[in-house]
């Protein structure tokens, strides 16, 4: 009579399974650890657009998004690199030396001495965001297993974006009573200490992925090359679905790239104050995070493409209406910043989820990591569009191309991304 198998464990000997419901207590603790890494970015979407302007005499929009080209280009690198990284270190640790990294960023820029630093500091924050959220949404994939994926990468994105926006939203309100510096830049110290505490608690996920590939039904094709070089290629241009992600990716950041250093301007411009300000660019990502987890859930249930390709229209939208009602300047920049979270919880968690259904196992790591290259590469890529185009034509140019962009990569995405039989475990 066959014995029966052995059940699987991890390095300490804990019985390995995959699914939510089964890893629930790393799963939780994961979730708050992107709180954190979320919670650091979003000191910057209020104020220091506004720093550049008036701290340090600023007069070129292009100079003023030089930090965003910065921090775009920065986490885009590492975010490819993270997927080759994976090959050689473990996801833990990896997300120990992110959080080392970004130690610096919130006393670099609540004392820079000149824009110069504010740059370099967001070298550091991109090299810190690139390791941390990309560990995070590897690890909660790892843990549940194809069948959850869409809500798992939901709930990861919902909590770093709905830290975004409470930070960009509390740093406008401590601004409007204490100053564009020190304060509002100093609650990220909260967030590098709990991010590293907990990091240096959770457990890999290592076991988990092994588990997974053990269980997976289509084997890797034999000679199929899983190198970064060939899962680059496959992930930008020779898959046609993992093709339409990644450019659907990379207009998304695009938006939230050129959002970041026009609206502050453009809304100032026209009257608003750091208050409301701080309400706009923090609702933006709060209806982002929050709206990932049924947005999440739905992609396991309807599918992938139909959120993809009508939340970026969705996104088109909300820049038309940030235009069509500038006379009334809140209300513009409300339902705007409300449309355009919407639209990208729609396209957030089904982009990387559909990544991760077209992507092997065994080379799902450098897939996601290209993925997040091409979309992170969007932040660099709206900022520089936004910096050009404002300095040449204003910036009410720069929200109309925004809103062509993005309706025009809605279109490519229904063209060429495909659903993928998703399994149940």
């Amino acid at each position: 009579m066959k014995a029966a198998p052995t059940p699987p464990t991890d390095a300490s000997g804990r019985l390995v399974r995959l699914g939510l419901r089964e890893n629930w207590p790393q799963f939780t603790l994961l979730v708050v650890v992107n709180i954190c890494v979320g919670g650091l970015v979003g000191l910057e979407r209020t104020t220091v657009p506004l720093i550049g302007t008036d701290t340090f005499g600023l007069t070129s929009d292009l100079a003023v998004f030089s930090f965003i080209i910065a921090f775009g280009l920065t986490k885009a690198m590492t975010n490819l690199a993270a997927g080759a990284l994976t090959a050689r270190f473990r996801r833990k640790q990896l997300l120990v030396a992110g959080w080392l990294i970004g130690v610096p960023v919130p006393f670099a820029l609540a004392w820079a001495p000149s824009w110069g630093w504010i740059v370099a500091a967001n070298v550091l924050l991109g090299l810190n965001q690139g390791l941390t959220w990309s560990m995070t949404v590897n690890m909660k994939i790892d843990l549940v297993g194809p069948a959850r994926r869409g809500l798992a990468t939901g709930l990861n994105e919902a909590a770093g974006y709905t830290a975004v926006g409470v930070t960009a939203l509390l740093t406008g309100y401590l601004a409007t009573s204490y100053g564009l510096r020190p304060v509002p830049e100093l609650i990220g110290v909260v967030f590098v200490a709990a991010g590293l505490a907990l990091a240096l608690v959770v457990r890999d996920t290592a076991a988990h992925v092994a588990l997974e590939l053990a269980q997976h039904t289509r084997p890797l094709p034999a000679g199929e090359n899983n190198g970064l070089a060939a899962t680059f290629a496959r992930t930008s241009w020779c898959d046609r679905s993992l093709r339409g992600a990644s450019q659907a990716g990379l207009v998304n950041n695009l938006n939230d790239g050129l959002t970041w250093g026009v609206f502050p301007l453009l809304f100032t411009e026209h009257g608003l104050g750091l208050a409301a300000v701080g309400l706009i660019k923090g609702l933006y990502p709060i209806l982002w995070g929050i709206g990932q987890i049924p947005t999440g859930h739905l992609a396991d249930r309807l599918g992938r493409k139909p959120l993809i390709v009508t939340g970026m229209l969705v996104q088109a939208a909300g820049f038309v209406l940030a235009l069509a009602l500038l006379d009334t300047p809140l209300l513009a920049g409300v339902l705007s910043a409300v449309a355009l979270g919407i639209g990208t919880a729609m396209v957030y968690p089904a982009l990387i989820a559909s990544v991760s259904d077209h992507a092997h196992p065994a080379w799902r790591a450098n897939a996601l990591g290209t993925y997040r290259f091409w979309r992170d590469v969007g932040y660099a890529v709206g900022a520089l569009v936004a910096g050009l185009l404002a300095d040449a034509f204003g910036l009410n140019a720069t929200v109309v191309a925004a809103a062509v962009l993005t309706a025009a990569s809605g279109l490519l995405a229904a063209h060429w991304i495909t659903e993928h039989p998703r399994r149940t475990p």
